[in-house]
Formats: structure tokens, sequence, C-alpha cells
């Protein structure tokens, strides 16, 4: 049997099959692409680690889901109403607020695309590592220069304060920075570890 037959009668296992071994195997090898090639390929174009992440708490939530979404004036007005105090006692106003990038904050399920760290400011939605089981998401606050490099403070916006493992952040940890959100897809992934872990 030549090669040409040999991809054809793969091609017909892995598409026109209905049976067990062909699911299985089609699940294998969407795993392996994803793992191995595709994932790896998106860290080399964005130059980080992790240019995908997955929002798993509700810690840069703002209220409304369709404000949200759309990016609504009022839902981000309420969500200062609610939390522009604790900004203000930092020196941050809301002007300066207004003109962040994914100032509607993030919602539990959405896919965050990160790139490389760059040159960080404040407003920022940086990804970092905190030695927690997976990586924050937060917002940065304040940016301070010390001997050993650079320091950065976050905050989720949904919090009302920080926590004590993001109130200085070295440049080391940092593995992104947000770029584009794309709403509760991650649900997909969120959905199965949660069922899972009801088991």
């Amino acid at each position: 049997m030549g090669i040409k037959e040999s991809w054809k009668k793969i091609w017909k296992f892995l598409w026109h099959d209905d049976s067990l071994a062909s699911w299985v195997v089609s699940l294998i090898l969407a795993f392996i692409i994803v793992k191995f090639i595709f994932f790896p390929l998106l860290s080399l174009v964005f130059g980080t680690s992790l240019p995908l992440v997955i929002v798993e708490s509700e810690s840069m939530h703002h209220p409304g889901f369709l404000g949200n979404v759309i990016g609504t004036a009022g839902y981000f007005n309420q969500w200062w109403r609610d939390k522009g105090n604790w900004y203000e006692g930092e020196g941050i106003n809301k002007t300066q607020v207004e003109s962040w990038g994914l100032k509607n904050g993030l919602e539990m399920g959405d896919i965050i695309i990160a790139k490389r760290k760059g040159n960080l400011k404040i407003g920022d939605v940086i990804i970092f590592n905190a030695d927690q089981t997976h990586p924050i998401i937060h917002r940065i606050i304040n940016i301070k220069k010390k001997e050993d490099g650079i320091y950065y403070s976050t905050k989720g916006d949904n919090n009302s304060g920080q926590l004590n493992v993001e109130k200085e952040i070295h440049e080391s940890q940092i593995i992104g920075k947000a770029i584009f959100r794309i709403p509760k897809l991650g649900w997909i992934k969120l959905g199965f570890v949660k069922l899972f872990q009801a088991f």
C-alpha cells in the first residue's frame, strides 16, 4: 500500500468513522496539536509563555453582564460609585481610569490574550506569578523603581483592597500584559474543570 492510500485511510478513520476508537484518537490528536503546536506558536508570536489565559475568579468583575460586554458608560459609572473612593485614596481619579484599557473589567470565563510585558504603566492589566495555584490577573495601580528592579502593585477591580501578594510584584514575576478579551468562551474549559471537581 502506498503513502497516498495510507493517508486516505487515516483521513477516513479520523473524519468519517463513527467508532469510539476514531473519536478517542481524534481527541488525542487535537490535544497534541493544541498543546505542542498551537500554543508554542502563539507564545512565539506574542512573546510570552502564557498567551491565552482564562479568568477563573470574579476579582476583576464590573456590574452588569451586557455592560461589561458592550462597555456602556452607565455600568462603568456604577462600578466607579462602588469602588472609586479606594482609587481616589491612591491618587487615581475617574478621568485617568476612563482612559485605561479593559476599563470595564473582566468576567469569569473570559479568555485573555496576552503579550510580552513591554513598557507597563498604571492601568494595564497584567498576568503574574505570586506563588498561587494559578497566575493572577489584576490591574497595575502603582509602579516603583528600586535598586534591584521595578516593582508593581496591583488590585482586582472588584476587590475591596489589595492582596498581600500583589503589593510588591517584581518585574521578573510578570508573565505578560492583557491586550484583548474574548467574552465567556473560557467557560468551555471551566465547565469541565468544575464538573470534575464536583466528583
